[in-house]
């Protein structure tokens, strides 16, 4: 006989689920078959493979060793598991809890991996709980913690990522209702004179990765809030409030109106864009995920050091 003891990483999910990724090589027949016949018990009982898991629950397992161990199937998940354990990451982490973690997204990262051989943000948390959290190869063969949200690649600041199951659902289900809020910060070519609430429709084009924004109060699938910290006789920080989030929302929807964010390349302004890059090195555009409300918790990713100094020269020393 084994037992499973459930932990916080894979509580919340119905047994049979949990029992069909821990034995991988099995098929769904044979599982049920097991909890019928009360080869698979949960908390000493015998169970259909409907019950939500709690931490702590007990599952016990009367198979053979060579049943066990054959039904548990043979994957890559160790290699994986080593290869992220001897992963160089380098990740600010802003806030954690059991669940969550909140990182400060660098530019020139990707948020995750397109193909195999990408290192991204994602592939660093993985790395960052082996090396700092103990977490277990039996916890990454259960669950694989992942990203919740996503940005650009040239764009920083809060990033929200799963730690466990548990995580996982809270995250996406607020995403879903739209009940977490983020508010970046950006400095945008021209002079912006007020606060501003745009509702558009976003198109995308996926063969060359540009959206289009076709700005209507009537028909729209994407909402965006301006506030205006500052100006200057050539740009404007402002602060954006992400009522939706689609793909390029923030850099699509500000160009539309003719104040595309300094340094985006896609879909900015050449001229003051080599401005910049000349007198600042900015090579990303001054998009930064400033704030991110969750439960109640108000997640704050410090500002990058070019986008500091700019808004210092520029605006003076500012609070927002």
């Amino acid at each position: 006989m084994k037992e499973i003891i459930i932990d916080s990483s894979t509580q919340n999910q119905r047994l049979d689920k949990f029992l069909k990724k821990y034995f991988s090589a099995s098929s769904s027949g044979f599982i049920y078959k097991m909890l019928r016949k009360k080869n698979i018990v949960l908390n000493g009982k015998k169970d259909d493979g409907n019950s939500i898991l709690l931490e702590g629950d007990i599952i016990k397992v009367f198979f053979s060793d060579e049943t066990y161990n054959k039904m548990r199937g043979l994957d890559n998940s160790a290699d994986e598991y080593e290869y992220y354990k001897k992963l160089d990451y380098n990740i600010h982490v802003i806030y954690e809890d059991d669940d969550i973690i909140a990182l400060n997204k660098p530019a020139n990262l990707l948020s995750q991996k397109s193909k195999a051989s990408d290192i991204s943000i994602n592939e660093y948390i993985i790395s960052y709980l082996i090396n700092e959290k103990g977490y277990s190869l039996d916890n990454y063969r259960l669950f694989h913690p992942s990203i919740s949200n996503r940005l650009d690649y040239n764009t920083t600041g809060v990033i929200l990522g799963a730690k466990t199951l548990k995580g996982q659902q809270e995250l996406s289900l607020a995403l879903k209702e739209r009940t977490i809020s983020k508010y970046y910060i950006c400095i945008v070519k021209g002079y912006v004179e007020k606060d501003i609430k745009l509702k558009g429709n976003l198109t995308k084009d996926n063969k060359n990765n540009k959206v289009s924004i076709n700005n209507s109060e009537n028909k729209y699938n994407i909402e965006t809030h301006i506030e205006v910290i500052a100006n200057s006789k050539k740009t404007s920080l402002l602060k954006i409030h992400l009522i939706t989030g689609k793909t390029h929302q923030i850099r699509a929807h500000l160009a539309s109106i003719n104040h595309p964010i300094i340094g985006d390349i896609k879909y900015g302004d050449e001229k003051i864009n080599n401005y910049y890059k000349d007198l600042y090195k900015l090579s990303s555009q001054a998009l930064h995920s400033y704030i991110t409300i969750y439960n109640n918790i108000e997640i704050k990713a410090p500002l990058p050091k070019i986008m500091r100094r700019i808004i210092e020269e520029e605006y003076g020393n500012l609070e927002f």
